[in-house]
């Protein structure tokens, strides 16, 4: 186990896209992640809202870093549906993504995304999506 969260978090710090937003992977378990977004003016909608582009980016992210960890290694997301349910506003935004069915190849996993905004947590978006195992020299 203790390798796998190495390997995520290797993972994670590879992708430029994530340091764009300045995400952070905040947790990791045997078939879980969680990930971080603070809330800056640059990631906000005309609103004032956490952009929704960000939102589907954590729970993308999040999905595949769950299956990931319940596949035991490297993987990519073959498919995903979100559904917006409030406006995101607060000091952030957490994604918290679960397996819960996992094969010899894929998983499927849920995933919850929060806006926190001190010690309010509303629920904003929920996701699922089917998160694929990478099998090595398989990505050119």
């Amino acid at each position: 186990m203790e390798e796998l969260a190495v390997l995520a978090g290797q993972i994670f710090r590879a992708q430029p896209f994530t340091a764009l937003v300045g995400a952070e992977l905040t947790g990791v378990g045997q078939d879980w992640a969680e990930i971080t977004v603070f809330s800056r003016k640059d990631l906000q909608q005309q609103h004032g809202f956490i952009h929704g582009g960000v939102i589907s980016y954590l729970a993308d992210n999040s999905l595949t870093f769950a299956g990931g960890m319940a596949l035991g290694g490297d993987a990519l997301t073959s498919e995903f549906k979100i559904n917006y349910l409030k406006p995101a506003k607060g000091e952030k935004v957490v994604a918290h993504s679960q397996a819960v069915s996992v094969g010899y190849r894929q998983a499927v996993c849920q995933c919850s995304v929060h806006a926190v905004a001190g010690r309010d947590s509303v629920l904003v978006a929920i996701a699922q999506g089917t998160i694929v195992a990478l099998s090595p020299g398989s990505v050119r």
